[in-house]
């Protein structure tokens, strides 16, 4: 499941996985918000909070991902992913580089960090 995270500034959009994350979840939360995000303002800002209750992304969930970062890849401005699962903070330390923007990788008990620097001088 997908929730969008409140009160973040315009440029800035944030979401909570929790449980296991459906290509469904991408398709009716993450992918509308993405694009309207974008039909607003050239570059954006991208929190991903991956929490304790998260448990696991469904393949296509993981293809949506891929197909909504590499469709909009120069437009992503900074990227924050908080999650204390090593695979999550070593594929987004291996991959991140790819991205022209910046990519920070948070641990959950720095979530508050995460917004400050995701929302810092948005």
């Amino acid at each position: 499941m997908i929730e969008l995270i409140p009160d973040l500034p315009p440029n800035v959009l944030g979401v909570s996985a929790k449980g296991t994350v459906m290509a469904a979840d991408y398709e009716s939360v993450i992918i509308p918000a993405v694009e309207a995000a974008f039909a607003r303002r050239k570059k954006i800002r991208f929190l991903y909070h991956l929490g304790e209750d998260f448990s696991r992304f469904q393949a296509g969930a993981m293809w949506d991902d891929a197909k909504i970062g590499f469709k909009h890849l120069s437009g992503w401005e900074r990227v924050a992913v908080v999650s204390d699962l090593d695979w999550i903070r070593w594929a987004v330390n291996l991959f991140g580089f790819t991205m022209p923007g910046r990519v920070r990788v948070f641990a959950n008990r720095e979530l508050a960090d995460a917004k400050r620097w995701i929302c810092e001088g948005a």
